[in-house]
Parts: C-alpha cells; sequence; structure tokens
C-alpha cells in the first residue's frame, strides 16, 4: 500500500487505545502524530539516560532519568496557547555559569513531584495534569537502567576488535559498530501499569527512534516483552527515515527489522510504516515485513526539508489510515 499522506485528511480522533514505545525524538514524533487522531494515548518511555541534565539528576538523586518522559509529556501537549506555551516551559534549559547550566525546567519539575509523592506514576501524571496533556506518559521500567553495547571497531586500529560500552548516551555516540545490547540490571521490574496499558491496547506502536538504545530496550525488559507478544493487540513499527550515525551506520530498513525479530522472534506485527524515499529494495522490505506477519505501508512521512525527522501532520494521517 503507498500513498501520499497529504492525501489523507486528519479525521475526528478514533476511539482507539494506543500505547507508544521508544525514547526521545523518535518517541516524541509518534506521539505529536497519535495526540491528533485517537483519543487514548499511552506512551512508556524508556528510562536508560545517562547523559546530560537527566544523568545528573539520576546521579544526584537516584531518580528514573526524567529527560525521556519530559519529551512525552510535551510532545503530548496541544496546540492552543496553554499547550504550546507549556511544552515551551518543559523544554526551556538553563543558560548560565553555575550547576543549573543546561538542566531542564521539566527534569526539574518532574523529580520535585518525584519526592514529594514518592511514586514516580503519580509524579508524572500530576505533570500530564498541569499541561492538559492528550495523553499519559510511564516509564518502561520503576529502576533506572543501564544500557551495554557489544561494538566492532572502536579503535580504529583494530577494527575487528569486539569491546563493551556502557552507558546509552555512550551507545548512542559510539564511533564502533554497535552488535548487540543488554540491559543491566537484565531483569529489571517492569512499570505495572506500563503492563496494564498494553494488555488494554488497540494498537502498540514501536518506533521512530534510535534502534538499539530507544526501541530495543523494551523488548529487554522481559515482563514487558511478554506483555507485547502475548497481548491480544494490534502491533505496528514506525521506521526510521535514515541510519542512525554510531547506532545503524549502513543498516536498511529491512534490517531494522531483522534486528527487532533478532531480539523478539515470538513478536507478530500487522504494520510496518515506512517513508518510500528511505526505502531502496521495496521487494526487500515488503518480504521483511511479512517473515513478522505484517502489511508493507508506504506513505510520505519526513519533514521534506531533507533532515531525517517525521513531520507529526504527515505521520498523524499515515497512522489514521490503518489504525481502526
Amino acid at each position: 500500500m503507498t500513498w501520499a499522506a497529504s492525501d489523507v485528511s486528519l479525521p475526528t480522533p478514533a476511539p482507539l487505545k494506543v500505547v507508544a514505545l521508544g525514547g526521545g525524538h523518535g518517541l516524541s514524533a509518534s506521539l505529536s502524530a497519535l495526540r491528533r487522531v485517537v483519543d487514548d494515548v499511552t506512551a512508556i518511555v524508556t528510562v536508560a539516560d545517562n547523559g546530560g541534565s537527566s544523568g545528573r539528576l539520576r546521579q544526584e538523586f537516584g531518580v528514573l532519568p526524567p529527560g525521556d518522559l519530559r519529551q512525552a509529556l510535551a510532545a503530548l501537549c496541544g496546540d492552543d496557547e496553554w499547550g504550546s506555551t507549556w511544552a515551551k516551559v518543559l523544554q526551556h534549559r538553563f543558560a548560565s555559569e553555575g550547576v543549573m547550566h543546561e538542566h531542564a525546567v521539566g527534569n526539574l519539575l518532574i523529580v520535585a513531584l518525584w519526592e514529594l509523592l514518592g511514586d514516580h506514576v503519580d509524579g508524572l501524571a500530576w505533570v500530564a495534569r498541569l499541561l492538559d496533556a492528550r495523553g499519559r506518559v510511564l516509564p518502561m521500567a520503576v529502576t533506572p537502567i543501564d544500557i551495554t553495547a557489544q561494538v566492532r571497531g572502536l579503535e580504529p586500529d583494530r577494527p575487528a576488535e569486539i569491546s563493551t560500552v556502557r552507558g546509552q548516551a555512550e551507545v548512542a555516540s559510539t564511533s564502533g559498530e554497535v552488535i548487540s545490547v543488554d540491559l543491566s540490571p537484565a531483569d529489571p521490574p517492569a512499570c505495572p501499569e506500563a503492563l496494564e496499558a498494553v494488555d488494554q491496547a488497540d494498537w502498540v506502536v514501536l518506533g521512530p527512534g534510535s534502534w538499539f538504545t530507544s526501541v530495543i530496550p523494551h523488548l529487554l525488559v522481559p515482563e514487558l516483552r511478554k506483555a507485547l507478544v502475548s497481548a491480544d493487540v494490534r502491533r505496528a513499527v514506525t521506521l526510521n527515515l535514515s541510519p542512525q550515525a554510531g547506532e545503524t551506520d549502513g543498516y536498511t530498513p529491512e534490517a531494522h527489522l531483522e534486528v527487532l525479530a533478532a531480539y523478539a522472534p515470538e513478536l507478530k506485527l500487522d504494520v510496518v510504516l515506512a517513508d518510500p524515499r528511505a526505502v531502496t529494495d521495496r521487494a526487500g522490505l515488503r518480504a521483511a515485513a511479512a517473515s513478522m506477519g505484517a502489511e508493507l505501508v508506504l506513505a510520505e512521512v519526513g519533514m521534506g526539508d531533507g533532515s531525517p525527522r517525521h513531520d507529526p501532520v504527515k505521520l498523524a494521517k499515515a497512522y489514521a489510515a490503518f489504525l481502526r
């Protein structure tokens, strides 16, 4: 199936429960799209970030890293004055010569509510109420997690050597080839509300996003992977618009699906969504999608400015055409 997203008008939001999994800018794109076309959206967010403001707060207070959770909440803000203003407030970073430099306001707000309420889910719910968010945000696990990766060619003079890289920020920016990723601890407790959301959903959407540090980690939490596989839901994967430097250099769209299948071979899909401009082998991608039980849907969902970013409105139109 192929069409230009501009060919489809945005309908009235459908009475569907959709769960979107990921982290960072990729999850923000899918949430910004989904809130426009369905009336019940839940984000399940990776909690492995160890860099920047999130990493500093995680280290100082022993909390979940709030950054990806903050971005998800901002993406669920409405397009009215209230929503757009609060989204800007959440994303605002201080610029100074002191300890507050580069801290995001939303990160501080989230951690403050966690301290006051003593509960991650309640704290995020209160932030969502303040923002009048068009959905809710949940962590994928209730304890901080680290990502470790086996990386080939980290040292240019030893291109065949396999090294271990630890930390989401380090894996995402590695100069080597990521061979595999694991979580530490290996069996983190999943967020109970996240498991319940998957069980009650009509659709689950994975991607787009950093494949090894935002998408695959959900499949490495045993309870969450089991829920994703066994729940009576339909499943869609949104593919990236280009390989990501460091993580997936040289990966074709079908290679992304092969990685997904390697980490959860029992996971069956219903739809694989890709931008035709990012696909060089349609037959190969269609076969890779079919091997996971999915129909390939091609729709132009990129920004159109040459950057590898999804356009929220175009992506919303693409989702609206098959979410039913």
